[in-house]
């Protein structure tokens, strides 16, 4: 028994003296229970929309107030006219525009029916749907005070319009963020274990003898992933199209080459988890662990980004597939742009600068 106990004893001190264990043991169910906690809602919360409104009588002003006041709603912008409303949309700020109809007041007070328009971005159509039955039990109850102190029955028609997928296929919003995750995952996950795997089975000492400097090395290493990664994203995009019939309206060259500089976002992601880990196996582990999580959960993906706490909103924004699934969703079901794309791809492009340069900086230090 006394051996037994030292060999248990033996055991607790292994365990407690390997802080990587403790940190599996320990830190990744903290993480993961908060991540989910907030991150996980059926709620919604400082959504962005936009008001039309043609009337401009104490009636519209109240509705939108009471919207306003809600707490579930953020009065974005006030449009002048419909020509507004491709524009505003096609930001991907404004997740819902509301119209009022002329003469809304005295139309509601003389012949007891009034008509309120909501238009919703329905590119992520789980949000869509929120927030229409958001917007729809506000206008109700709003209805029901007014019966109350009206001498009629206010009748408020509400006409749902939903833009870029009206028949809300869930597959439209999936297909975007599977992308992501998928070139993310398989190129860092590649690249990750690539000078791990140098070093474990000793070939590092060959190329630390040989005339290629670090960025040569770094390049040799990326390109072959990078080609990989391009046949992947292809095969993506054509099952998309042809399987899940999934459009693609806007421009397929600039959707490519989205794709290839969120591709190289990831392989020098990758590359830095490489430079920093001794082996593959704790490469692979942060390869997993560290980017599945946070880019399932915090990219928008599927859970909206405006429901979270405000901390996990500016966490998100260090998270590569964010920001490539506002692009490829705007290019594929909304024909956006590089007008519209911009900020996002210099998001991308300066990250993957970031990475490189932290790769090459890590990678000098272990050749000294």
């Amino acid at each position: 028994m006394k051996k037994f106990k030292g060999f248990l004893v033996k055991e607790f001190h292994h365990i407690f003296r390997d802080y990587r264990t403790l940190l599996i043991l320990f830190g990744m169910p903290i993480t993961q229970i908060l991540l989910f906690g907030f991150a996980i809602t059926n709620e919604i919360k400082d959504v962005k929309i936009a008001i039309l409104d043609k009337s401009k009588d104490n009636l519209t002003k109240e509705i939108g107030d009471k919207l306003i006041s809600s707490g579930y709603f953020i009065n974005y912008d006030n449009l002048k006219s419909e020509k507004d409303i491709e524009p505003e949309f096609r930001k991907g700020i404004v997740k819902e525009i509301i119209i009022f109809e002329p003469d809304f007041a005295d139309n509601l007070n003389h012949y007891g029916s009034a008509s309120i328009q909501l238009i919703a971005d329905a590119s992520e159509p789980n949000l869509a749907n929120m927030i229409i039955s958001y917007t729809s039990a506000i206008i109700i109850d709003y209805q029901r005070d007014l019966a109350k102190s009206s001498n009629y029955i206010p009748n408020i028609n509400t006409e749902v319009k939903m833009r870029y997928n009206p028949n809300l296929k869930s597959v439209f919003m999936f297909v975007p963020g599977l992308m992501a995750i998928i070139l993310l995952l398989v190129s860092a996950l590649m690249t990750s274990i690539s000078i791990t795997k140098e070093k474990e089975i000793g070939t590092m000492e060959v190329l630390l003898v040989s005339p290629l400097n670090p960025l040569m090395i770094i390049i040799g290493k990326v390109i072959p992933y990078m080609l990989l990664a391009f046949v992947n994203a292809s095969v993506i995009l054509i099952l998309a199209k042809f399987v899940f019939a999934v459009p693609i309206v806007g421009s397929i060259p600039l959707l490519v080459a989205e794709c290839m500089l969120f591709v190289l976002t990831s392989l020098s992601l990758g590359l830095l988890i490489s430079t920093l880990s001794n082996n593959q196996q704790t490469a692979m582990m942060a390869s997993l662990v560290a980017l599945m999580l946070p880019t399932i959960i915090l990219s928008g993906y599927i859970f909206p980004i405006e429901s979270m706490p405000y901390p996990l909103q500016l966490l998100s924004n260090i998270i590569p597939a964010r920001w490539f699934i506002v692009i490829v969703r705007g290019i594929m079901l909304k024909g956006n742009d590089i007008t519209y794309i911009w900020k996002e791809t210099l998001i991308l492009a300066g990250m993957t600068l970031f990475f490189i340069f932290l790769s090459l900086k890590k990678f000098k230090i272990r050749l000294e």
